[in-house]
């Protein structure tokens, strides 16, 4: 399976200037749009901030050699608690459905920094999350605990490493200051890089002030920034909308697809929290499957299961119809939007998402099961349904049939490995799965689709334990190192593939505000 393709170019032009000492080179064209849409705003200092980790290997894909900085001032700079050259901080405004319930927000405990451009042009959104309060925070305190904070560290780049699309941390800065939630826990800060902050609620914030203005800058400078050449840049605004619609569906169906392929449950798929770029944002109550389970969710604020791991290509399709409605005042004149008419193409585009949804999902699995992409559909539901039963382990039953295509590459054996993955269900079902037709390069198929390790719910919370409750970053550390190479047999860290025991299993997961 191919890896997930990388996010284009952006298509705003590059300015000229060199970068600023340290590798800075900024140019936030956000400013450009209509002033509704943020506030100009710094991060607010904190006391005694301390660095607590940083990633290296991105900020070498930045262009940022921060080596110079003694470490003092290194904390101060990604804390918020000074600015780097040439920053211009605000915090965006935005609305979103929230478990179905609308609601107006905005960055409530998070300050954009600026867009910074790459030495390959890219250009990357810096954020500060935990950077103190803003006119959107609704009686928040606007900072954000240790916890949390390194837990968007370990999961984003764990999603990084799977060929995942998704928002990156640069660091976490520990604040010297304590917040208040449940218990009273350290603070933090995180430094957030994405493609862009441009969410569903960012569009539904523009349709809610009825303020076609603000929507149909939003529309073409979306466009230019994560679709460049889908329409001309002078084509009439209703001709842009469509074709924005249209691109952000197909960015999505690939999207969750992936989610679906490594066992990944989002656990708060609200509007606001999805990307028009295609990335995968926010971390707090996300968590991965150990038994399949398509009902499985582990949110504790998901009582009803609205965002269950088996739900999720539902939930992006209503989100998408959420994007959908914010455009009819440009889409259609009132009148149509009114009745209906003139706008059958979007009927008939929504109508057909449970379909494309399924055969992104259904392709995906045909690489999973190292099956032809036009293979019987009962010998994969037979496969999953044997999984369900023996509540088999997601990621190491799809390893171990790996290791079989490959022992089945090298010997020509059809028999049953010796796999304590493969539950007796499984071993029933096998006989089937090892004579039927197997893909071209099947074991090389496989292999790219099904990871050897995730990041495993009770490994997680045992490394945010030690560095939380006792300052130590060495258990985590291992776990990063684990989760750099998802793909790749590493016997040094077969610790990081075994499932929970009863006694380590997570049942909830926490939003981190």
């Amino acid at each position: 399976m191919p890896a997930s393709p990388p996010l284009p170019s952006s298509g705003l032009p590059v300015p000229g200037p060199l970068p600023s000492p340290g590798g800075w080179r900024f140019d936030t064209t956000y400013l450009s749009l209509p002033e509704r849409l943020y506030v100009r705003q710094a991060p607010l200092p904190v006391r005694d901030p301390h660095m607590a980790l940083f990633n290296q290997p991105l900020a070498e894909a930045l262009g940022l050699d921060l080596s110079a900085l003694p470490e003092p001032d290194l904390a101060r700079l990604l804390s918020g608690t000074s600015l780097p050259p040439g920053a211009t901080p605000l915090a965006q405004a935005y609305a979103g459905h929230q478990f179905g319930h609308f609601t107006l927000l905005g960055d409530g405990r998070a300050i954009l920094l600026g867009e910074h451009l790459t030495p390959d042009g890219q250009r990357v959104d810096l954020q500060l999350k935990g950077s103190g309060r803003t006119p959107f925070s609704r009686r928040g305190d606007g900072r954000a605990a240790l916890g949390p904070m390194l837990r968007e560290f370990i999961l984003s780049e764990a999603m990084h490493a799977l060929r995942i699309p998704t928002t990156r941390s640069l660091a976490v800065t520990t604040t010297g200051e304590a917040v208040l939630r449940d218990d009273v826990l350290p603070g933090a800060v995180l430094v957030r890089t994405a493609a862009s902050h441009i969410r569903v609620g960012t569009f539904e914030f523009a349709a809610a002030h009825t303020d076609r203005h603000t929507l149909e800058s939003l529309i073409r400078y979306t466009l230019a920034r994560h679709y460049p050449g889908t329409v001309a840049a002078d084509a009439p605004v209703a001709e842009a909308a469509r074709a924005l619609l249209e691109a952000v569906i197909d960015r999505q169906c690939s999207l969750i697809t992936h989610w679906l392929r490594v066992g990944f449950i989002h656990g708060v798929m609200n509007t606001d929290n999805m990307t028009l770029s295609g990335e995968t944002i926010d971390y707090g109550p996300c968590a991965f499957l150990d038994a399949y389970d398509p009902a499985t969710v582990f949110s504790s604020i998901d009582r009803g299961g609205r965002y269950a791991f088996g739900n999720q290509p539902a939930i992006a399709r209503w989100n998408l119809a959420r994007l959908a409605e914010t455009l009819l005042p440009v889409l259609a004149p009132p009148h149509a939007v009114a009745d209906g008419t003139g706008l059958e193409w979007v009927h008939a585009l929504f109508d057909s998402l449970p379909e494309r949804f399924d055969r992104h999902w259904q392709a995906t699995l045909a690489d999973k099961f190292g099956l032809p992409a036009d293979a019987p559909r009962r010998l994969i539901t037979a496969g999953l349904e044997a999984m369900q039963a023996d509540e088999a382990d997601y990621t190491n039953t799809f390893a171990a049939l790996t290791d079989a295509a490959r022992q089945r590459r090298q010997t020509g054996a059809a028999t049953v490995p010796a796999c304590p993955f493969l539950t007796p269900a499984l071993t029933r079902w096998y006989a089937d799965w090892a004579t039927a037709p197997a893909a071209p390069d099947q074991a090389d198929r496989m292999a790219a689709a099904n990871p050897r390790r995730i990041p495993r719910n009770h490994q997680v919370e045992a490394a945010l334990t030690a560095a939380t409750d006792s300052g130590d970053l060495r258990p985590l550390h291992r776990l990063l190192a684990a989760l750099a190479t998802p793909y790749q047999d590493a016997p040094e860290h077969v610790a990081y593939t075994l499932p929970p025991q009863p006694q380590e299993r997570v049942y909830q997961t926490f939003c981190g505000t």
